[in-house]
């Protein structure tokens, strides 16, 4: 028996797990894993973008249809709060030309055990390798090395996060405990993810180039970011940030020369080409680098001639077989769906039990809203376990 039990040691069951402590509660964190913070630590091997310091209305924009009901939660802790929380923690933060904001470090690894030594000052306990297996309202049931254990709590925040990184802990299980449960959810998704390319031979040589200079569009929305040409296909942040449009069917293309007129670009490619061959005309006349001219020469062959061909630089589709596996995206969409909770963010079907986290229907692109809506949900569910009665 304890105050509050939180399910799931990530950043927001953490953030839960001192909301609760801060209120005066007996706190326990369990995790399914071997040790705590797994896909924390992992975001931030390549530098972990905790938000980033832009506007409230640009910043919610990112959010898509989820802005109305997360917006309380991240005007309550958003990205002045998260930095702030950051420095408090003893990790000094600064901001990116584009607005991201990392801590110093570059890394999770500091921040992290800052954290859990300040939460275990506050008394909250945490084990390990309990993997949960049912649920009602008061109480959890788990598969330890030890066996089957019940933990019973008057309040239990869930913060399983979503289905992709099974190997860091968020594998989805809990979804088929909920269902069962009658709380309504939305099937999980692939987001912030790579596409599948099947490339020609030749593209080969291309493989770890990075393609920069580019514009992205799908479905409306133009993206100017970098990606990867990958073996497996097109890969990094640029690419994430369209990835949910072109996985509900949106189709893509790219810019190979945004910052040109299509007049322009015809132009160059009218002049004179002498002895030169087609594929070095094109290079010398736009300037293209190795990487945005091999994508033209293998999604626009047969090359036309003219303004068709200036037309193709300024919008070349992109053949592709859909996202990568979703174990191998960055998060998903899909999980407890909005109508299954209350304002509060507790089950509607099992009072006394509140969701955090990635396990929540919403979905967003990287570049630090992910990890402030978590922390920012995280916290928005602890006040409000810690306030039920």
């Amino acid at each position: 028996m304890t105050d509050a039990l939180i399910i799931g040691a990530g950043p927001a069951g953490l953030m839960a797990a001192e909301a609760l402590a801060d209120a005066g509660r007996q706190v326990l964190v369990v995790d399914a894993k071997p040790s705590v913070g797994r896909k924390f630590l992992m975001a931030g091997k390549s530098g972990l973008n905790l938000t980033k310091d832009e506007p409230d209305a640009k910043f919610m924009h990112a959010y898509g249809k989820d802005a109305g009901p997360l917006g309380p939660m991240i005007k309550a802790f958003g990205p002045a709060a998260v930095q702030a929380w950051a420095q408090q923690l003893g990790q000094e933060v600064f901001t990116g030309s584009s607005g991201r904001v990392f801590p110093t470090a570059m890394k999770a690894s500091p921040l992290l055990r800052a954290w859990l030594a300040r939460l275990s000052d506050k008394g909250v306990t945490f084990r390990t390798r309990y993997r949960l297996c049912d649920l009602t309202s008061g109480k959890a049931v788990f598969e330890t090395p030890d066996g089957t254990s019940e933990l019973s709590a008057p309040v239990i925040v869930l913060a399983l996060g979503g289905a992709s990184w099974a190997r860091l802990g968020s594998d989805g299980a809990w979804a088929d405990i909920l269902s069962a449960k009658g709380v309504p959810l939305a099937p999980f998704k692939p987001a912030n993810v790579g596409l599948k390319v099947a490339w020609s031979p030749q593209m080969a040589r291309h493989f770890g180039a990075p393609v920069k200079g580019a514009a992205l569009q799908a479905d409306g929305q133009v993206v100017r970011g970098e990606f990867v040409i990958s073996q497996r296909g097109l890969e990094g942040g640029g690419i994430y940030a369209i990835s949910s449009a072109v996985r509900d069917g949106a189709d893509l293309s790219i810019d190979l020369m945004p910052d040109w007129t299509v007049e322009k670009i015809a132009e160059r490619l009218n002049r004179p080409r002498g002895k030169s061959s087609v594929s070095n005309h094109i290079r010398k006349a736009l300037k293209l680098d190795p990487a945005r001219q091999a994508l033209l020469m293998e999604f626009a062959r047969p090359l036309p001639e003219g303004m068709a061909l200036a037309h193709l630089v300024k919008s070349l589709p992109i053949r592709h077989d859909g996202p990568r596996p979703m174990d191998e995206a960055i998060s998903t969409a899909g999980g407890v769906q909005w109508n299954g909770l209350d304002d509060t963010l507790m089950l509607r079907d099992l009072p006394g039990v509140f969701c955090a986290g990635e396990m929540l229907d919403w979905e967003a692109p990287t570049g630090g809203y992910l990890i402030t809506a978590c922390l920012a949900t995280g916290l928005w569910a602890g006040r409000a376990a810690a306030a039920y009665s």
